[in-house]
């Protein structure tokens, strides 16, 4: 399962034939998340023609959850040129949102096309890309005395510390690479015991 996600939100403009597009791409793990971007965008430029948007959710090559939206253009000619950018390029964990302002010249179904996977494609050009590593979420149960050290190695194999909860122990919990859990259990082995994984 390799592909590549977007590390932060980008932008790119393109304007064709005085109609103006605005690509917005955002890294997003659920439809919920690709569906809020959405919205936002249809609130920040509510005078716009059209917001469409294509996202995929997981591997590009073997997705989990894929979607994409025209909203109002010539059935397949916004939303799916975006997907097929996206699925081109093996991005996945991101969606495409690009908002029209329509300038009086009507562009035809190919060239609607062309600019929807153009606008699409000038985002891709402005992102940082980084290998997906799937994560997952550990629990680490430790003596107060110890807390420092599994804080230590938590930190050195670039797992962050989401909350920390003390009792008689020190409950950390954390989130990790998954590939990473066996080298996280020999690393604690005497700082810390990590407990069940929820993935």
């Amino acid at each position: 399962m390799s592909y590549q996600t977007l590390k932060k939100p980008v932008t790119a403009r393109l304007e064709i034939k005085k109609s103006e597009f605005i690509a917005y791409a955002y890294p997003v793990h659920s439809r919920e998340q690709a569906m809020f971007h959405v919205e936002h965008l249809r609130d920040k430029y509510p005078d716009a023609r059209h917001w469409c948007w294509a996202y995929i959710i997981g591997d590009p090559d073997n997705t989990t959850s894929a979607g994409f939206d025209d909203d109002g253009e010539p059935s397949g000619t916004a939303g799916r040129p975006i997907l097929n950018v996206l699925q081109h390029k093996s991005i996945g964990n991101v969606i495409i949102i690009v908002v029209r302002y329509f300038g009086g010249i009507k562009l035809g179904a190919g060239g609607l096309t062309r600019a929807y996977a153009g606008s699409a494609q000038a985002a891709v050009d402005q992102m940082i890309l980084q290998p997906y590593v799937p994560m997952t979420q550990v629990q680490i149960l430790a003596d107060f005395a110890h807390e420092s050290q599994c804080r230590y190695v938590v930190e050195s194999m670039d797992g962050t510390i989401d909350e920390v909860t003390y009792s008689k122990q020190v409950t950390l919990s954390v989130t990790i690479a998954e590939a990473d859990i066996e080298t996280l259990k020999t690393e604690l082995a005497m700082a810390g015991k990590v407990l069940a994984a929820d993935t």
